[in-house]
C-alpha cells in the first residue's frame, strides 16, 4: 500500500510517497512530470521523518548523506542510471553523454536522458545535475526554473555549469 504526504520546500510543496519501508517517489509541485496521489494511496504524514529531515538539511545548504531507504521502480538500465546520479558531486554537473560513458554505454546518451527523465525520486537522486553536452539546462520533470534553482542552490551555476567526471 502506497502512503503519501506533502512537504513544504523552497520550490513548493513536494509530494513524498512510499511503501512504509522506503521512499518510492518525490514529485514537484509543477512541471511536466508532476504526480498527484493516486486514489488508492493513503495519507500518512508520520511515516516520512527521514525524508523530511534529509530534504530540510539539503535546502538549508547541508550535504546530507543519502542514508535513507529508497525504492525507485524501473528497468535494470533505469536503476543503473539512478544509482549513478548520487555519485555526481554536489555543485557539479555532468552531461548525458558523459554519464552514458561512465556507465559503459557511450552511445546510450538518449537512453540515459530518458532514464533520467523517468527518475521517480528527484533531488535525492539528483537528476538535476545532468545537463546537455554544452552545459545547457535541458528538460526536467519539475520544469527548467526548478532545475536552475537546484543547481544555483548547489553553486553549480556560478558562473556556469561545470562538467564533472564520474568514476563508477
Amino acid at each position: 500500500m502506497m502512503q503519501f504526504t506533502w512537504h513544504d520546500s523552497p520550490i513548493g510543496a513536494l509530494l513524498l510517497a512510499g511503501d512504509g519501508e522506503a521512499l518510492c517517489r518525490v514529485s514537484f509541485p509543477d512541471g511536466p512530470r508532476k504526480v498527484a496521489p493516486e486514489p488508492s494511496w493513503v495519507r500518512a504524514d508520520h511515516g516520512f521523518d527521514a525524508a523530511r529531515a534529509w530534504l530540510d538539511a539539503y535546502f538549508a545548504g547541508a550535504r546530507p548523506p543519502l542514508d535513507l531507504p529508497l525504492r525507485p521502480e524501473g528497468t535494470a538500465f533505469q536503476r543503473a542510471v539512478w544509482a549513478a546520479l548520487p555519485k555526481i558531486p554536489y555543485g557539479e554537473t555532468m552531461s548525458y553523454g558523459a554519464l552514458a560513458e561512465a556507465l559503459g554505454r557511450p552511445k546510450a546518451f538518449r537512453a540515459v536522458g530518458a532514464a533520467n527523465g523517468a527518475n521517480p525520486i528527484p533531488i535525492l537522486l539528483p537528476c538535476h545535475r545532468v545537463v546537455g553536452a554544452n552545459g545547457t539546462l535541458t528538460g526536467f520533470g519539475g520544469g527548467l526554473p526548478t532545475k536552475e534553482f537546484l543547481l544555483a542552490h548547489e553553486g553549480a551555476l556560478q558562473p556556469g555549469p561545470r562538467q564533472g567526471e564520474l568514476a563508477l
